[in-house]
This record gives C-alpha cells, sequence and structure tokens, in this order.
C-alpha cells in the first residue's frame, strides 16, 4: 500500500500547532492552562486572543494519537502480509512503545525540573499495550473505546474528584491528573488509549478497503465529523455529564469552547475527533486533484512526527536556556519562535525522512 498522502499532511498540520503550543509554553507568559477542573476556576478571565490560539492547538493530541494508532495498524498489516513473524512485530513494537514513552520520563526532568507525564508518555504506553490488544478483533477494540468515551467520566469521577490535584499516582496514571512539585501526570493511559483504540480501527478498515485516493472513506469521515459535532454540542449544552467537570459560566462562544483536556472530557474528544474528521475529508478531496509534493513542508513533517516532536521541543529549551529570553515577549513572540523553529527543522526532517526510507531496518525506524 502506497503512503495516504492526506494523513501526512493532516500529521504535518498538527505538528505546526504543535510547535505553535509548545513555543507559547516558553515565549508567552499570558498563555491559557485553564484546560481542566483542576486548575480553572470558575469566573476567571479567558482572554480571547489568548484562548483561541490554545484552543486551535487542542487539535494536535487528539490527531497525533489516533493517527498514531491509524499508522500502526497500517504498518502491521504490510507486515504481517510480508510474513513477519509475530515476535518480531511484538518485539519491535514494544521497543518503539518504551523508547517513545521514556521521552517524558528522561527528558522532561532536564527541561523542567520534574517529571511531567505528556502526550509521548500516553502514546509510549498505548503501544506497549497494543502488543496484546492488536489480537483482540476490531469490533471489540471499538466497544472498548466507545465505552471508555461515554463511561470514563463516570468511571474516573468514581475514583477522583475532578477538582483534587493529588489523587494516588496510580489513579492518575489510568485515568486522572496529578500535580506536585516533582511530579505532573496530565495525560493518563486509559482515556488515550481509546483515541488509540479508535485510530487502530480506522487503520485496520483502511487496510482492508486498500484504500488510496481513489476510494477514500469520505463519505464515511462526513458522517462521522458531523455525529460527533453535534454529540459535543449536546454535551455542552447539556452543562452536565461529559464535561470532565468544567461547566460553562455562561452562554458565551468562549465558554461553549473551553473543554476539558486534562483529562480529556466527552465534549473535548467529540469536537477534536469530529473536526479532525472533516478537515481529513478536506485533504483527502484535496489529494485527489492535487500531485503532492513529497517534500512539501506538511509531508515532510507528517513523514516523522516523533523526530520532529523530540528535536523542537529540545530546540525551544535549548533557546531559553542560551538565549535566557523565555518567558518574554507575548502571543506574537510564540507565533515568531514557532515559525523559525519549522523553518530550521524542516531540512533535519527531511533528511531524517530520507535515511529513515532508504534504511527501513536501521534504529531510525523506532522514531
Amino acid at each position: 500500500m502506497n503512503r495516504l498522502i492526506a494523513l501526512d499532511w493532516l500529521r504535518g498540520l498538527v505538528m505546526v500547532l504543535m510547535a505553535l503550543d509548545h513555543a507559547s509554553i516558553f515565549y508567552n507568559p499570558g498563555r491559557l492552562a485553564l484546560d481542566s477542573a483542576t486548575t480553572y476556576t470558575a469566573g476567571v478571565p479567558l482572554p480571547p486572543e489568548q484562548f483561541l490560539t490554545r484552543w486551535l492547538t487542542h487539535l494536535c493530541a487528539p490527531t497525533f494519537v489516533f493517527l498514531a494508532g491509524t499508522v500502526l495498524a497500517l504498518s502491521i498489516h504490510q507486515r504481517v502480509a510480508r510474513a513477519d513473524p509475530p515476535q518480531h512485530i511484538d518485539r519491535d513494537l514494544l521497543i518503539r512503545g518504551a523508547a517513545v514513552a521514556s521521552f517524558d520520563l528522561v527528558f522532561a526532568p532536564l527541561i523542567g525540573g520534574k517529571w511531567v507525564l505528556q502526550v509521548m508518555f500516553a502514546i509510549g504506553a498505548s503501544m506497549v499495550l497494543m502488543v496484546a490488544l492488536r489480537r483482540v478483533c476490531d469490533a471489540w477494540l471499538l466497544l472498548l473505546a466507545l465505552g471508555w468515551f461515554l463511561g470514563g467520566e463516570w468511571l474516573a469521577t468514581h475514583n477522583w474528584e475532578p477538582s483534587q490535584r493529588d489523587p494516588p499516582v496510580g489513579l492518575a496514571v489510568l485515568m486522572a491528573v496529578y500535580y506536585s512539585p516533582h511530579l505532573v501526570i496530565l495525560y493518563p493511559v486509559l482515556p488515550w488509549l481509546a483515541v488509540m483504540l479508535s485510530g487502530w480501527v480506522f487503520g485496520r478498515y483502511l487496510s482492508k478497503k486498500g484504500a488510496s485516493p481513489q476510494n477514500y472513506p469520505v463519505r464515511l469521515l462526513v458522517l462521522l465529523g458531523v455525529v460527533l459535532v453535534w454529540i459535543y454540542i449536546v454535551v455542552r449544552a447539556a452543562n452536565g455529564y461529559g464535561n470532565m467537570g468544567l461547566l460553562r459560566d455562561d452562554e458565551g462562544w468562549v465558554q461553549w469552547l473551553h473543554v476539558s483536556k486534562y483529562p480529556p472530557s466527552l465534549s473535548f474528544i467529540t469536537i477534536e475527533l469530529g473536526l479532525m474528521a472533516l478537515i481529513c475529508v478536506v485533504l483527502m478531496v484535496l489529494e485527489r486533484y492535487i500531485k503532492p509534493s513529497r517534500n512539501n513542508l506538511l509531508v515532510v513533517f507528517g513523514q516523522t512526527p516523533l523526530f520532529f516532536y523530540f528535536l523542537h521541543f529540545s530546540l525551544l529549551a535549548l533557546s531559553k536556556g542560551v538565549l535566557g529570553v523565555g518567558g518574554a515577549g507575548g502571543l506574537a513572540w510564540a507565533y515568531g519562535a514557532a515559525g523559525i523553529v519549522l523553518t530550521i527543522l524542516y531540512p533535519f526532517c527531511r533528511w531524517y525522512r530520507n535515511y529513515k526510507f532508504a534504511n527501513p531496518q536501521s534504529l531510525a525506524r523506532y522514531l
């Protein structure tokens, strides 16, 4: 199966947005981090320009994790078709998952002075669990994912109050968030595993169809996107279950969009995956009419997501330490820094992409 460029475009787009969000951490002292009932107090102002920038970047994590599951399914389908031994597939998946999860465990303390379990930890842990879960039929995996999306809040809040900052660590690793001077858990495993399972099932569907630009499941994605957005509207309008305790203060558009990312609520998941599906439709249609260049910026970043993630985060942290300008500036600085980082990283990511494709059995396959 040839590469599905629409998926590379989509992943490249969220990598660009991710660079903006992380540049905002280092260069925008007004950055909002109130997308959780744990950190938000009702009535606290949410400046529209800061809020909108943060909200746009909400697309990153759900799309990143969903596509990780999709690409994983496509890759394993190809390996099974080549008759690769199952134990070799499991070994590579285990090594890659452990390597990805270790980023937050190893590099986060070097950058911020404490352990912060973020999206890399959730992706890596989910990959490790996929060693066993990949053997479960797609229907059951989809039911598991849907079951968490619909019932995960009940299970989480039955054991934890969303305003509580320091639940038991084991509980936080699985389904809650945790804040302490030495450890922060923002991405619990189970909610994000559900997102990866959804992506895996979608990837399996594409594999079985032999997906190509001519037979992309455009109608299915349009239907899925519209249904998910409507579920979001209903859940947000009800202003109760499904919002993980982060309820609307008023009828303003900011409060309608102010949903819980930490941990992800049903309203967060539905709006982000719904928008992802609709954006994916646009990109799939474009691929039919536009001959994509393999060196297009979004394609290059989309084909080197983990390498890009490690490099851009390290570069931003280095600029803070070496230049001594971290926390300076404002929103404009964040946009400018993101643009500079993207410009610097493009040739490195292009080189790495070419090396990885030319050496499929090298260690580069794990990144």
